[in-house]
């Protein structure tokens, strides 16, 4: 695999593995090293903003992910952020600890609103990212829509959101929630072009799992589960025992990714571990 530094460029030009990234808690550190030999150099690693995580463990896993020589993007929970003294604290933490340039936000799951941010857009304004010197802010796009918002106040918030950071100085990135359904991904990229969006987006991809660990984390992420798309990706809802790949998933995307999807890359998200995630991405990219 080539180096991935974190420039996204078409799939139609490249292999559709190369300059991959991953998703990881804080809980994932020591999977991180086992599989570290097989990850490229520079590979972007987000990291997640778990609730009851002390910013101690936040900032020890930020490190490690910079001394294998990943690059780290924190994720930042707009909801659980309890003061502005604590956001930027945090954030002025792990950019001395490991250098961090680029950063990821997100309102969060939970309902409650801790302190004074609302949503990812008002950490996106509170001016600090810039200020500490990110120069990539990652937000979420939702290909199978959002379960708050109708599909136009999904792509106006995305519109607002790229805006902002463009406006700032920073560059926008478009991390997708993970989805089994190649072809909605793919209209889903043709719109976001069509509206004259063109920050580089990472498609979410689920890690190799237990069909019954896709299946809960699918529930629990709002992504679409019928019965035709998940036969498509390799799935039958009658038989739940076992484990799927994306293979299928990545197939498609194969095929099918061309100019009129702009900046593309992968995002994987490794519901069955970490270390398995990554040897599933060597293998399929040997057999590829």
């Amino acid at each position: 695999m080539k180096a991935a530094l974190g420039a996204n460029v078409a799939y139609a030009e490249t292999n559709l593995i190369d300059g991959f990234s991953l998703e990881m808690t804080a809980r994932d550190v020591d999977s991180l090293n086992a599989a570290a030999s097989n990850i490229a150099a520079g590979t972007p690693v987000a990291i997640t903003f778990l609730p009851g995580e002390s910013y101690d463990a936040r900032v020890a896993v930020v490190r490690a992910v910079r001394k294998l020589g990943f690059e780290p993007m924190p994720h930042f929970s707009a909801r659980l952020l309890q003061s502005v003294g604590e956001f930027e604290c945090y954030l002025h933490r792990i950019c001395e600890a490991a250098n961090v340039t680029r950063c990821f936000v997100i309102a969060g799951d939970t309902a409650k609103v801790e302190g004074p941010f609302p949503d990812s857009m008002s950490l996106i304004a509170s001016g600090a990212f810039e200020r500490y010197g990110a120069s990539v802010l990652g937000i979420a796009g939702h290909p199978e829509g959002h379960p708050h918002m109708t599909d136009e106040q999904c792509w106006q918030t995305l519109e607002t959101k790229c805006a902002e950071i463009g406006r700032r100085g920073m560059a926008p990135l478009i991390v997708t929630q993970f989805a089994f359904d190649a072809d909605r991904t793919l209209r889903w990229l043709e719109t976001l072009r069509s509206r004259g969006i063109v920050a580089p987006v990472r498609i979410g991809v689920p890690g190799p799992a237990g069909i019954k660990t896709l299946m809960r984390f699918a529930a629990r992420c709002g992504v679409g589960a019928s019965t035709t798309v998940l036969a498509k990706y390799g799935i039958s809802i009658g038989r739940l025992i076992g484990s799927a790949g994306p293979d299928r998933l990545l197939d498609t995307f194969a095929r099918s990714l061309g100019p009129q999807h702009g900046l593309v890359r992968l995002h994987f998200y490794p519901f069955g571990g970490l270390e398995k995630t990554v040897a599933w991405i060597r293998d399929y990219d040997s057999a590829h």
